[in-house]
């Protein structure tokens, strides 16, 4: 089967799945009413300014105010930085953007209830509220537009040097000045008309936002984004996708007049789902997305990954597991990290892990094989669409890899802290919890006075207080001239208990 998007559309959330030769490569999830935010242009007003973190508060409306950099309002090539990461551009000259003096404080750029145009760089993660920045972008289908910008980039992806020559000739020659571009990927192969389209409606489009930032009051949204299946189909539906498939009626002709009205020559690709299974679970798709939230990942040589997720990083071991080899130890280890290479590129995409990422591959001692590890780890690395910089083997034998974050990773977004671990992921056994429970009996005691003291717990907990501790609590209430009731409590946690004298 060839690369193909698959759809599932219901009343609750939109679910955008990617397969390609590895299966799942990539899962998008918007639920209504929860519509993510990055993309999106506001007039907001500054509401703090924080010198010591060079950074000032936005407020745009959203209920949590937004963090805008130093670097983002003026020297904003960081984030551009990205987005040509994104799309690969690689030309030698540098971008030229409108910036003040290099170290300028942000009290001198910006002033409390100065009104700004800001876009929203990244998702807010975690307690974070959103990245904010300044400089706009606003991608089409051949082309990204950056109006506060003279740059004009081209796709690493367009391997052919005559083709990137063409195509920034095109672009050069028709872009209204000063306005810059990038030319996305999509672009190869297509005629001048094309991007003068394309071109032409970003233009437009900008020019809307601008004039309604003109007429609005702060805080207020001047641009929503597309939703999540049409930025699909902008984005990733291409002419090396076999099928756009989509099981709601509804959906499927909105995503079929959109693809008529811009990308005409792929609209006999999209299809509506007829089967009476559900359209994951016949592609398969619901078992892999459950495979993602699990720690462990099965190589098929027997050899196995833990992927760690914690809020600063992600650490990732290797492990030889059921493999043991055909020749040697040095070979045996070679293979297993060689495969383990490959799963974990594609997991970092599938489960898109972002931030720092540290890989703890199996202890090579041949350097040959340690570089043919990192050169798969890259290789397999070049699908992803989002950049990724693999800093190589430490002293201690570990691989420090960064990619770059946008929103939560698949087991934030479809996963909580658990109840009864608070996220620990280990829970105190009963047999702790009833020593806990013997020392706060004798710290009480002298308050029931030859009386009784009660000790309501979970029932798990009490059934090892009574079946194996009760010679304990025999001894206790000898000891201490007491006598210990055992309550149950069902709606207590396990690890919870109350003693009262």
């Amino acid at each position: 089967m060839g690369s193909c998007i698959v759809v599932n559309a219901d009343f609750k959330e939109t679910r955008v799945a990617v397969l390609g030769d590895w299966g799942l490569s990539e899962i998008y999830i918007e639920r209504k009413g929860e519509r993510g935010i990055a993309g999106n242009i506001y007039k907001g007003r500054v509401v703090k300014i924080l010198p010591g973190m060079e950074a000032a508060f936005v407020d745009i409306g959203l209920g949590r105010a937004g963090f805008l950099y130093v670097t983002d309002v003026f020297e904003g090539f960081e984030m551009y930085e990205d987005i040509l990461e994104e799309e690969g551009e690689i030309e030698s000259e540098t971008p030229i953007i409108p910036r003040p003096k290099r170290g300028s404080p942000i009290e001198d750029l910006l002033t409390e209830g100065q009104e700004v145009m800001v876009q929203v760089a990244k998702e807010p993660l975690g307690s974070k509220g959103p990245r904010l920045t300044s400089h706009i972008t606003l991608p089409g289908r051949y082309l990204v537009l950056m109006p506060t910008m003279t740059h004009v980039g081209v796709s690493r992806r367009i391997r052919n040097k005559e083709e990137r020559k063409r195509l920034k000739s095109i672009v050069e020659e028709i872009r209204p000045s000063p306005m810059g571009f990038i030319v996305r990927t999509v672009s190869e192969g297509r005629g001048k008309e094309d991007l003068i389209q394309d071109m032409e409606f970003l233009v437009r489009l900008w020019e809307s936002i601008r004039d309604k930032c003109e007429k609005t009051r702060a805080p207020a949204l001047l641009y929503n984004d597309l939703d999540l299946l049409l930025k699909a189909i902008r984005d990733f539906f291409s002419p090396e996708i076999t099928t756009l498939i989509i099981d709601d009626e509804g959906e499927y002709q909105r995503c079929l007049s959109f693809t008529q009205e811009y990308l005409p020559q792929l609209a006999s690709k999209v299809q509506l789902y007829h089967g009476v299974e559900p359209i994951f679970e016949h592609y398969g798709i619901e078992e892999e997305i459950n495979k993602a939230l699990h720690p462990k990942v099965w190589l098929k040589s027997g050899g196995y990954i833990i992927i760690e997720e914690t809020e600063a990083l992600t650490a990732i071991d290797v492990n030889t597991g059921k493999f043991v080899g055909k020749k040697c130890l040095e070979d045996t280890i070679f293979r297993t990290n060689l495969e383990a290479a490959k799963e974990i590129a594609h997991q970092i995409r599938l489960r898109n892990i972002g931030g720092i990422i540290i890989i703890d591959f199996i202890d090579m001692e041949e350097e040959g094989h340690r570089r043919q590890v990192l050169e798969t780890l890259e290789n397999a690395l070049k699908r992803d669409r989002y950049p990724s910089n693999i800093q190589g083997f430490t002293e201690l034998g570990l691989v420090i890899m960064t990619r770059k974050r946008v929103k939560e990773s698949l087991l934030k977004t479809l996963c909580g802290p658990c109840p009864y671990c608070g996220g620990r992921g280990y829970m105190k056994p009963p047999m702790v919890v009833c020593c806990e429970i013997f020392r706060e009996i004798q710290k009480l005691s002298y308050r029931a006075k030859g009386g009784r003291i009660t000790v309501e717990v979970h029932p798990s907990v009490a059934q090892a207080l009574i079946e194996e501790e009760g010679d304990t609590l025999e001894e206790l209430e000898e000891r201490l001239r007491v006598k210990i009731l055992v309550s149950e409590r069902m709606e207590l946690h396990p690890e919870q208990f109350s003693v009262v004298a």
